[in-house]
């Protein structure tokens, strides 16, 4: 059949972490993983999954680098994220540390403190620097 490319990420969710729950040290995973926990460590869609999903909930957090397609926040980031399809910051969104993105969505509310660096196709880096007082 044929399947609409709307540029969301897949409804599917394989795995969850807890509220309550407190993992340290990396997690990998395929398909999909919702964050309401906290962990201390890099979490990472295996290299084999091409469409994976993290979902971190408002009260989740995460210290540590993030690699996936899709990742939808709403909660605490701390560390560089690589989303190489389609980035959301919801309105509770905290992210301290570099984004690199493909496509994002930013909520009004959501804060990084970092750089945003656009991965797409033909994509420039820009630096902008402040206007000096002279």
């Amino acid at each position: 059949m044929f399947l609409k490319k709307t540029g969301k990420p897949p409804g599917r969710i394989d795995s969850l972490i807890g509220a309550g729950t407190k993992v340290a040290g990396d997690v990998t995973f395929e398909g999909g993983l919702r964050v309401d926990g906290e962990i201390k460590g890099n979490v990472t869609s295996n290299s084999s999954e091409q469409h994976s999903t993290l979902v971190v909930s408002e009260h989740a957090r995460i210290e540590g680098e993030v690699r996936v397609s899709h990742l939808v926040i709403n909660g605490t980031v701390i560390g560089p994220l690589f989303s190489s399809e389609m980035l959301e910051l919801q309105a509770h969104a905290r992210v301290t540390g570099d984004v690199q993105y493909n496509t994002i969505e930013m909520h009004l509310g959501a804060v990084v403190q970092g750089r945003l660096v656009h991965q797409g196709a033909g994509a420039k880096t820009v630096e902008l620097k402040l206007a000096s007082s002279n």
